[in-house]
């Protein structure tokens, strides 16, 4: 079609498409859940301008600070804290980021360059593009005020750090699509992604125990990274203001030069896209292999396990297992709470350097147990996530949808208790348990906590649902409003429990925190009982909605 219509100009292409996209964002608002879902990300972006409002003063005081000592030869260390957020951000916020595929706009009669057109100005509305850019800007501000002679070569060597930060972003972002094409490579890409992001939090005990000796080692690394983006930017501008033409040149030449490099790469892979390339997951034809029988010993096992409940109940929550095996992403991530614990159990289970403070296992055990909570119930808010068209099937079969919810909630709480018993182990080791009054006090409260939230968590389920898909990163986010619902619950119930755990200490009464939770886990409990024959009648009255969500 593009080679016999005459297309429109470039400007004319992009307006029009952004006209399109607009339209269809208008016409998704007329849907009540997905209006919900546009608050919720609305409030969760103000949330994050307050966190980039506040990096861009620290920005700029920091760039301030070395122009007004003399130390400009420091300005590379913001130029690569920049560098560092633009390319390494994007992973960590793509569940919150737009979850528009940016390959459907290939789908209209684009030419090429507006293709890569759009692509860069793409990445440029990223949110980490966006916020990098606030704290560029601060620190083009703060130059203006402290040395206004710099600013011309800083503007230059900003506006090349820009470009091939653009560029270098959607490259590996490409890339990563094709890469991760496949269930396989998405899985051990997430779990070495996670391992690195775990491993990462040694590296402050590692550096505080081997700081001395390793520090001839970094100062002889450092000098290898002379070549890379973020310290060029910074050596243009300190050689400015030493007025060394030639390395200004320099450092802006070799700025240009990853700009042009990353753009041409960046290029090739969009040209290679805009030619059909077709990125598929379907498995190769191969012989059917026979299925093996499970051994009559398993299934004994697995009834005697699942006797003791009703048979809706029993067979959901063996269900539900099984989805959890199949999940990798969620088997992976159940990895990190208890290194967590074990990285924080280290670095306060011993006095440090200059202090004999160490932590407290009458505060630091209940801490670390609400922040395993904190973690591990997130998903209980968007327990229907990965039904799919199964969930048809809830609306088909005569069952209570109350037994639905049972069985997921059954899952919710099989999977912190334990890892909930892992971390106590692990502080157990480090840290040490708490009294008993104190120990008891903390159980009951995460009886509250967890009971009382899984009746919120089975409302906002029902309420604001989102569909995720196995062995997928992109786009897998949970709606806005039940991320906001989460948050809420969390601060609420850790508003109650945490002035009941200082009660002992105020009143003098240590048992008196345990009784209080033990009477507040009753009425939990008693609600959250009553709770479901309601949820019953709401997921009849949510039917449509549920349907339209999970099964498009």
């Amino acid at each position: 079609m593009a080679d016999v219509v005459h297309l429109p100009g470039l400007f004319e292409q992009i307006r029009l498409v952004a006209g399109l996209r607009w339209r269809i964002l208008r016409n998704n608002l007329k849907n009540k859940n997905r209006v919900w879902d546009v608050i919720g990300v609305v409030i969760s972006s103000i949330i994050g301008i307050v966190f980039v409002a506040g990096m861009s003063f620290l920005f700029f005081a920091g760039t301030l600070g070395f122009l007004k000592s003399g130390r400009i030869g420091l300005m590379a260390l913001p130029y690569w804290g920049v560098f560092l957020w633009w390319q390494v951000m994007p992973i960590f916020v793509a569940g919150f980021s737009p979850t528009f595929s940016f390959r459907t706009l290939l789908r209209f009669p684009l030419k090429l360059t507006t293709f890569y057109v759009m692509a860069i100005a793409y990445g440029l509305a990223d949110s980490s593009a966006l916020a990098a850019t606030c704290w560029l800007l601060a620190m083009l501000i703060a130059t203006a005020i402290a040395q206004a002679s710099l600013l011309p070569v800083m503007l230059v060597a900003t506006a090349l750090f820009v470009a091939l930060n653009v560029a270098l972003e959607r490259l590996l972002g490409a890339w990563l699509e094709k890469i991760l094409a496949r269930r396989r490579s998405r899985e051990l890409f997430f779990g070495l992604f996670v391992l690195l992001i775990i491993g990462v939090q040694f590296i402050g005990p590692a550096i505080e125990k081997y700081g001395k000796s390793a520090k001839p080692l970094f100062a002889q690394v450092f000098r290898y990274l002379a070549v890379f983006p973020g310290s060029l930017a910074g050596r243009a501008v300190a050689a400015s203001a030493s007025q060394n033409w030639e390395i200004v040149l320099v450092s802006l030449a070799g700025l240009s030069a990853y700009a042009l490099i990353f753009g041409g790469l960046l290029g090739r892979r969009l040209a290679i896209q805009y030619r059909g390339e077709e990125l598929s997951e379907s498995a190769a034809p191969q012989r059917p292999k026979k299925k093996r029988a499970i051994s009559n010993d398993a299934g004994a096992a697995e009834a005697a396990v699942f006797s003791v409940l009703p048979p809706v109940v029993a067979t959901i929550l063996s269900k539900e297992i099984r989805y959890l095996v199949r999940n990798s992403f969620i088997i992976v991530s159940l990895i990190s709470p208890p290194v967590l614990v074990l990285f924080f159990s280290i670095q306060f289970a011993r006095p440090h350097p200059g202090t004999t403070w160490r932590a407290n296992p009458e505060m630091f055990f209940p801490g670390m147990i609400a922040y395993v909570l904190l973690i591990l119930m997130a998903p209980a808010y968007n327990s229907f996530a990965y039904e799919g068209r199964g969930m048809q099937t809830y609306f088909v079969l005569p069952l209570r949808f109350r037994d639905v919810l049972l069985a997921k909630n059954l899952t919710q709480v099989s999977l912190l208790a334990a890892e909930m018993a892992l971390c106590a182990a692990v502080l157990a080791w480090r840290v040490g348990l708490p009294s008993s009054p104190l120990l008891l006090a903390t159980l009951a409260a995460v009886v509250f906590a967890v009971v009382g939230q899984l009746t919120i968590a089975n409302w906002s389920s029902l309420s604001f649902p989102k569909r995720m898909e196995f062995g997928k990163m992109k786009g897998q986010r949970q709606s806005g409003m039940a991320v906001l619902v989460s948050f809420a619950a969390q601060l609420v119930f850790g508003g109650i429990c945490a002035p009941i755990l200082f009660l002992g200490r105020w009143t003098g009464d240590p048992w008196l925190p345990s009784e209080i939770f033990l009477f507040l886990s009753a009425a939990a409990v008693g609600g959250y009982i009553a709770s479901l024959d309601a949820m019953t009648r709401l997921a009849e009255r949510k039917k449509e909605s549920l349907l339209e969500t999970l099964c498009k």
